[in-house]
């Protein structure tokens, strides 16, 4: 299987079964990955060439504005557009299978994971799993410690609050947090 074709499986939402020829390839990937992050994270890396790890892990070059602040975890990498001006912090674990995307401006608390896989919830199909995209909008602040699960998309210029677990989309200029995240406020911009 190609990586164009695997990538098209994913961003539709297509099933993984375990021990598919799907499944194989994204096993592969991480191994991959796993060889890209242990370089990451276990020397210090000046910030050209943290750029130049996460291009080498994601298959596409990150614009030189990208910061980040090792260490950095993901099972795959391929599935990933980050923007321009992005920071993401220390500890993050990006399970990108069914796509992330970071837009321009975002910036990424401490131990944040974005999680794009559930497993089948009947027990007997446990090992199939189901991606989801997660959606980052441009100018949003995800506070340490946040969780945003399977098939979100948190809109541009929101808050979510540390220690948050967002469920659900969160819409465009809003804080919002706790477990499940609850919109809290509406941020006043310059627009409004």
């Amino acid at each position: 299987m190609e990586m164009e074709e695997f990538l098209a499986h994913l961003n539709r939402g297509g099933t993984v079964e375990g021990g598919s020829e799907v499944h194989q390839l994204m096993h592969q990937l991480s191994q991959e990955a796993l060889q890209v992050t242990t370089e990451l994270n276990t020397k210090y890396q000046p910030p050209e060439q943290v750029r130049e790890l996460m291009s080498q892990l994601t298959g596409n070059p990150v614009d030189s504005s990208f910061a980040m602040f090792p260490p950095f975890y993901t099972d795959c990498g391929k599935n990933m557009e980050i923007g321009k001006n992005v920071f993401i912090n220390s500890g993050c674990r990006f399970q990108d299978q069914g796509g992330i995307t970071i837009g321009d401006g975002a910036l990424i608390g401490h131990n944040t994971v974005l999680a794009t896989l559930n497993h089948d919830e009947n027990p007997n199909n446990r090992g199939t799993m189901h991606p989801a995209p997660i959606r980052i909008g441009e100018n949003v602040w995800l506070g340490a410690n946040v969780t945003v699960l399977p098939g979100v998309t948190i809109g541009d210029g929101s808050i979510i609050a540390a220690g948050s677990v967002v469920t659900k989309d969160v819409p465009a200029n809003v804080t919002a947090g706790g477990v499940p995240a609850k919109i809290m406020k509406t941020i006043e911009t310059d627009e409004t």
